[in-house]
């Protein structure tokens, strides 16, 4: 999942602008094995040469030459990683067993502390994300061409995307003061002469309906991320980002901010979704009382959020589908099942309908995966299904985030600097806002042993991490699901199952070959 740094210098065209776009450097993969050298080099004729060449031919084992940093992990011990990452996960599972769910879920809760309080939140930063937006869309059909170099892809995939998303899971729900669509939808409803009445429109929308729409719309943000041809072609994206934008606000007008953002805004929802596990918590200081900013251990914020909807469930279970596809898509083994040779990607154009259903089927599967396990574990504990089933889904959170991290954190720390380097400039008119608009942009790093060893070790973290919290929260979830004594431990047996298994897959994914 390292990016190749290589392919960030390049100026991309056409469709070779996406990601996931093929490879584009065999004459640089010829080098990097040597074959141009051994070809040229005057003693390759010689018997010696032919010795030697015969030695290297036997001793020769599979190499994922797609990427240098590849490579480099390669080297690593990825094997004993990925065993010993999913014995801790599997041993603090019987370690967690040991501990009393409801003893431990009282103590995940206590242990919180009041910073200061909030102030009351006004419009005003709505206001400058609104002003933001509609400069980036300006930007997107004005500016250049070129996904390097126009802001908007770039503050799309990697500002907001990814760096929002970490933003969130360190401190707590900022969206609803980020939100672009907020103050517009004011200006909207007031020129429409509409008052919101508690986040009410003056239109309903049917309980039927939970958050299946938002469902929907994650799906089909993942589809365009994924599958989509070019969806950092500047012009298509603006495209985008200007008709959702116009959807949104329609929607926030007609049926009121809070039923929108609750039901149908996907990255209300998403956000949302991923501040449950920040360890600052912008809520209630506890009994009550004035909004305070509340400090508390990591992950424990999922202990209180409730039960979800089955919409809500198959929510949470797709943001993780999205990222993990995300990753198995470009994986060597996934070319070879669709009979691609990934040495030869074709692009992204002539995979669109394999990789549609290859979204939906691993969507679905994961979703059928966790139904099957939360339901044998009610069942094995004699506890309510469907309980369990929408009780237990929070659990899965930190592993969606912690492949968030993990999958994104290489490309992040690149195209970071290409983001900042492109709003110093967003018109290519030579102007210098931010001061960074002759920043040299570095992937030195990624060509490094040291370096790429630290960013894959992080990400082992982070999958490894996030998975160990999902098994302590699951536990102590388990404690409401019933009072006997060994119940929760079992309950949770066939779902901790599945976490260290997709533990061993998600360690697996961060080592295998990738197509750049």
């Amino acid at each position: 999942m390292l990016p190749d740094p290589r392919r960030r210098v390049l100026r991309p065209r056409s469709e070779r602008q996406v990601r996931g776009r093929s490879l584009e450097c065999l004459p640089a993969l010829r080098r990097r094995v040597g074959l141009r050298a051994l070809r040229r080099a005057p003693g390759a004729r010689t018997l010696p040469g032919l010795i030697a060449f015969a030695i290297l031919a036997l001793v020769a084992v599979p190499a994922a030459a797609h990427t240098g940093e590849r490579g480099f992990i390669l080297l690593l011990p990825t094997g004993l990683v990925q065993v010993g990452g999913t014995v801790v996960v599997a041993v603090s599972f019987f370690i967690v067993a040991l501990c009393p769910a409801g003893r431990l879920r009282s103590w995940l809760e206590s242990t919180r502390w009041t910073l200061c309080p909030l102030a009351r939140r006004s419009l005003w930063l709505n206001s400058l994300s609104s002003a933001a937006l509609i400069g980036l869309i300006v930007v997107g059909f004005a500016g250049s061409r070129d996904p390097l170099a126009n802001p908007l892809p770039l503050s799309v995939w990697t500002l907001a995307w990814v760096g929002l998303t970490l933003a969130h899971a360190v401190f707590g729900e900022l969206w609803p003061c980020l939100n672009p669509w907020a103050a517009l939808a004011a200006i909207a409803r007031r020129l429409a002469g509409l008052r919101a009445a508690g986040g009410v429109g003056p239109l309903a929308c049917p309980e039927w309906l939970g958050q299946w729409p938002a469902v929907g719309l994650l799906f089909l943000f993942g589809w365009f991320e994924l599958v989509h041809p070019t969806p950092q072609d500047p012009g298509v994206l603006a495209g985008v980002v200007l008709a959702y934008s116009t959807f949104t606000v329609t929607g926030m007008v007609l049926f009121g901010d809070a039923v929108w953002n609750e039901r149908v805004e996907v990255f209300s929802r998403f956000f949302r979704m991923v501040s449950w596990v920040a360890p600052l918590q912008w809520g209630e200081a506890g009994g009550g009382g004035p909004r305070k900013l509340v400090l508390m251990l990591p992950g424990s914020r999922l202990l209180s959020v409730g039960t979800l909807p089955v919409s809500g469930v198959a929510f949470v279970i797709l943001a993780l589908a999205i990222v993990s596809f995300d990753g198995l898509s470009r994986t060597f083994w996934w070319l070879h099942l669709l009979g691609e040779n990934p040495l030869e990607h074709p692009g992204r154009t002539d995979l669109v309908s394999r990789n549609s259903l290859g979204l939906l089927g691993a969507s679905l599967s994961l979703f059928a995966a966790y139904s099957l396990c939360a339901v044998a574990g009610a069942l094995g504990s004699r506890t309510r299904p469907l309980g369990a089933l929408r009780g237990l889904v929070v659990s899965i959170v930190p592993i969606a985030f912690g492949y968030h991290f993990a999958h994104y954190l290489p490309s992040f720390l690149v195209d970071a600097q290409y983001a900042l380097k492109a709003l110093s400039d967003p018109l290519g008119q030579g102007w210098n806002l931010l001061g960074a608009r002759d920043l040299h942009v570095t992937a030195s790093f990624l060509s490094h042993h040291a370096s790429v060893t630290l960013i894959w070790y992080l990400q082992v973290g982070a999958i490894v991490g996030a998975h160990v919290a999902a098994v302590v929260v699951a536990h102590a979830l388990m404690g409401e699901q019933t009072q006997r004594r060994f119940a929760p431990a079992v309950a949770g047996a066939p779902l901790a199952g599945l976490m260290i298994a997709y533990t061993l897959f998600g360690l697996w994914l961060l080592s295998s070959p990738v197509a750049a």
